[in-house]
């Protein structure tokens, strides 16, 4: 027999001296390597490898034209130029790393800010994990993870999940000393830190806490677990592959032209002296580094920074639309989702449970009812704000208590004064739970309370005062008003009766008192996000242990059910569901929109026989229960104030538990996805050019149409910024309109690919033919075009050459605009919320005119200060690229 003790707690001067002699509750995470170490860490990647190589040869080549040829020291300034780029490109990818680690380190803090309930100052309260101190009394509920190491002081059916420590997914606590366990891993009274709650309830005085618990014991810091392979991580990968093969090739035949070419031009008989060899061994260097650099500039390495950048980005503003995603790969599939299987109360419902009728039969007294609402429950009040009291624990539970405290009845002191012989608590297969006390109401007399589902409750009673056919009539009123109902029984026991028996009802006499309707009105929000979710494409399924008639009268209410158009061959009930073939379930499961009644193997069910259709779902959870269905899931979604169990089982917990914000995060999904095929489309276009370009000028002659140092400042546009650029674009709810797409197509579309191949091969065709042109004329400034004069092939200037390079830059410089608006029906100068874009552009400009006009970048990159007029000629005509782009814009959408 146990009896209810009353718990004072800790006072505030208790906690802050608790806290200052042993600690905070948190794991110090283990040291990582010193930041210098972890800068060294980059230049182990290949490319930069290749690029270290191609530097050693640009100073075998300068060495050799400096003391060889007597040139002056200027022939230094490109290997600096390649040793710059490589600092500036290992730099770079170094400072984003650890700006992509900070935003991720809010995963490792989410387990510290989740609510524990306490008892502090003698009142129940909700404080944060990490506040957690020794002596703390802890209130422990089904679904719930120990915050510390703590000590039982009760217990009621508690069984705990201690595999995080030992690997045992079930064990049984107690407080009673016949029921130890010696041979356990933990003493049998102590629950600790990190291990779940499976099954009871039970209330503990912490003993350790942080470091000093076992889980600090064995601590390893958690770290962002990205070895998950997506349809796009597959893709991107395959995708590199590809491109890096082809820039082999690309690669080779740059070296066999350069080579051919350079035969054509000295002829066939100059080895004949060491004087003569030394220049071809210089030139095949020089071959191989433009060949080597090339590699690195068609290689897609920003790629992998691209997708980095958008899912640190999309996690950060995320978490602004209470979307806090736990697990990286779930930002990109909620772009794919196809069926939303969602629970309904405080998801679809707002939460706030209230009684809004008691219908009672019978002549049982007004004190029996308070005690049973009182002493049959696992809720509690929290009391610190007098004005506004907060439920804690179960919200029906705690509507009940609410109305008793609404009648002046002060539930504490009930509990407190009973004595618990036995109890059962609450699951979703029971549908009910019980409590057998020693009654204060009746005198010592002995009362097993019982409260669930209506028609569970009812079914238990063989005392009545009311018929079946009542019952049922009352309970369809309620529910079409879409109510939540609990039933109640009592039965009166004499000594020697036996009322529960292995967690059941034996009790044959329960008289059943009567109904609560309980009201939980439906979220403003939350019809107008359903119909978001139906025009992209997306079906909503309400998945709810409620009964069919409150969950249809839900989906009404929130434009899911229709009268006219959806038929019982679109509800069923979990009993229904689990009879079901699997043949019959697949014939039927895309005209279903509820299923009431649903116990938690039919939720699971549903999501794995949904992904054999090859649908992409998300599910949404709060329970214990739901967490099969939500590791099944494609993306799982938690609710914010859902246990631990389904939080961890998750990828996504959604802070304010309302269903507008998982349109929110379908609409970062698909605009990530977007982002990543903006960055692929520039990115692939620039490669298009660069690499015929380099290709053709190899077979018209020695000279390239573009240094290595010049490449390596593409590269840098083309990788560094425009992942930067294009990773950190907002979302756009015009992605809202399309429908998902195929997960597995490929990320290159269709009109991308034409993109690619259409504006790359203009792009390449142009320079080619202005490479032509200063082959053979002489232009000093661009309107020598206007009267031009070709004859025979002469040499390149190094003014044409900077003529080339800044047109080359300057075009993809205003295509960065056209591929950051590609498929948004938006116009390319829409820049609110592209402040990171903008500064991204500039940046580039005002880099590209640095270093075309100051002396000391123009030796690094072989290039001439340009004149005025030829700078605002490429500007403009430029910027055609843009012009041409917005004109068709603004015809195609009219």
């Amino acid at each position: 027999m146990e009896q209810k003790h009353h718990y004072t707690g800790l006072t505030d001067a208790e906690v802050l001296e608790s806290r200052r002699k042993n600690g905070a509750n948190v794991l110090t995470p283990p040291e990582k390597d010193p930041l210098w170490k972890q800068f060294l860490e980059k230049f182990g990647d290949p490319l930069i490898i290749i690029l270290m190589i191609a530097g050693a040869l640009s100073i075998g080549i300068s060495c050799y034209e400096f003391f060889g040829l007597g040139q002056d020291a200027a022939v230094f300034f490109e290997p600096v130029g390649i040793f710059v780029a490589i600092l500036l490109a290992t730099g770079l990818a170094f400072y984003f790393e650890l700006q992509a680690d900070k935003e991720f380190t809010i995963l490792n803090q989410v387990n510290d800010d989740e609510p524990v309930e306490v008892i502090r100052n003698g009142n129940s309260t909700q404080i944060s994990r990490k506040d957690i101190v020794v002596g703390d009394i802890v209130i422990l509920n089904t679904g719930e993870e120990i915050p510390a190491d703590s000590e039982l002081l009760e217990a009621t059916s508690l069984h705990m999940d201690e595999s995080t420590l030992t690997g045992e997914p079930m064990c049984s606590k107690s407080v009673d000393e016949q029921d130890f366990d010696k041979a356990a891993t933990y003493p049998t009274n102590q629950v600790m830190k990190g291990t779940k709650v499976m099954e009871g309830h039970g209330i503990c005085r912490v003993l350790a806490v942080g470091d000093k618990t076992e889980q600090g014991k064995v601590f390893e810091a958690v770290q962002i677990d990205d070895s998950v392979k997506t349809p796009l991580n597959e893709q991107l990968d395959g995708l590199s592959e590809w491109i890096t093969k082809v820039s082999y090739g690309f690669a080779a035949l740059i070296i066999v032209g350069r080579i051919i070419m350079y035969f054509v031009t000295n002829g066939t008989d100059c080895f004949g002296s060491m004087e003569q060899v030394a220049p071809f061994i210089a030139y095949v260097l020089q071959t191989l580094m433009i060949a080597v650099t090339l590699v690195v500039v068609a290689v897609p390495e920003g790629l992998p920074m691209a997708v980095t950048l958008s899912l640190a980005y999309s996690m950060r503003r995320m978490i602004k639309t209470n979307n806090l995603v736990r697990k990286m790969h779930a930002c990109e599939t909620m772009g794919a989702t196809t069926i939303i299987c969602t629970d309904k109360t405080g998801t679809l419902t707002q939460n706030l449970m209230s009684v809004d009728e008691m219908k009672m039969y019978g002549d049982t007294s007004k004190e029996i009812i308070d005690e049973g609402i009182a002493v049959n429950s696992t809720a509690s009040i929290d009391f610190s704000d007098k004005s506004k009291p907060q439920i804690l624990g179960n919200p029906t539970e705690g509507a009940l208590l609410l109305c008793l405290n609404n009648k002046g009845v002060d539930y504490r002191s009930i509990r407190e004064n009973v004595k618990t012989v036995a109890e059962v608590p609450f699951s979703t297969e029971r549908k009910y739970m019980a409590t057998f006390v020693e009654s204060v109401a009746l005198k010592g007399k002995k009362v097993l309370y019982v409260k669930g589902a209506p028609e569970i409750v009812f079914g238990l009673c063989k005392e009545t005062s009311v018929s079946k056919e009542d019952v049922e009539k009352q309970l369809t009123e309620y529910q079409d008003r879409a109510m939540r109902t609990l039933g109640f029984a009592y039965q009166i026991l004499n000594d020697g009766d036996k009322a529960i028996v292995d967690n059941k009802i034996v009790a044959d006499k329960l008289c059943f008192i009567g109904v609560a309707a309980i009201a939980d009105p439906v979220r403003l929000d939350v019809p107008s996000a359903v119909k978001e979710c139906a025009d992209a494409g997306i079906s909503v399924k309400i998945v709810t242990g409620d009964t069919p008639g409150t969950a249809k009268e839900i989906a009404r209410q929130i434009g899911l059910w229709n009268d006219e158009k959806d038929t019982e061959r679109s509800i069923i009930t979990g009993p229904e569901f689990a009879a079901l073939s699997d043949e019959e379930l697949q014939k039927r499961i895309l005209d279903l929109k509820i299923i009431s009644r649903a116990r938690p193997m039919d939720k699971k069910r549903l999501v794995e026989t949904l992904q054999k259709m090859n649908q992409v779902v998300a599910v949404t959870g709060d329970g214990t229960n739901d967490a099969p269905a939500l590791r099944a899931a494609h993306v799982g979604l938690s609710m914010g104030d859902g246990t631990s169990v389904a939080k961890e089982a998750s990828d996504i917990t959604i802070i304010d538990n309302s269903f507008s914000s998982i349109g929110k995060a379908v609409m970062w999904g698909r605009s990530l996805y977007q982002n990543i095929q903006r960055f692929l489309l520039f990115q692939l276009t620039v490669n298009v050019t660069a690499c015929f370009l380099v290709l053709c000028g190899a077979f018209m002659g020695t000279e390239s149409p573009l240094t290595v140092t010049q490449m390596l400042w593409i590269n840098l546009i083309m990788d560094t910024f425009a992942a930067m650029a294009l990773a950190s674009l907002p979302p756009s709810e015009g992605v809202m309109k399309d429908k998902p797409r195929d997960r597995n197509a490929f990320i290159l579309n269709k009109p991308m690919l034409r993109e690619i191949i259409g504006v790359g091969g203009f792009f390449f065709l142009m320079l080619l033919g202005m490479l032509y042109i200063f082959q053979h004329a002489e232009v000093n400034q661009l309107t020598d075009l206007l009267h031009l004069q070709l004859g025979a092939k002469g040499h390149v200037s190094t003014y044409e050459l900077t003529l080339l390079f800044t047109i080359f830059v300057m075009t993809h410089f205003f295509y960065l605009f056209n591929a950051r608006a590609f498929e948004t029906g938006r116009s390319a100068l829409h820049f609110k919320g592209c402040k990171g874009l903008l500064i991204i552009v500039t940046i580039i400009l005002v880099g590209q005119i640095a270093m075309v006009e100051l002396p000391g970048l123009q030796q690094f990159f072989n290039v001439e200060g340009l004149k005025p007029i030829d700078w605002i000629i490429i500007i403009i005509s430029s910027s055609f690229v843009l012009w041409v782009r917005e004109i068709w814009h603004l015809l195609t959408k009219k």
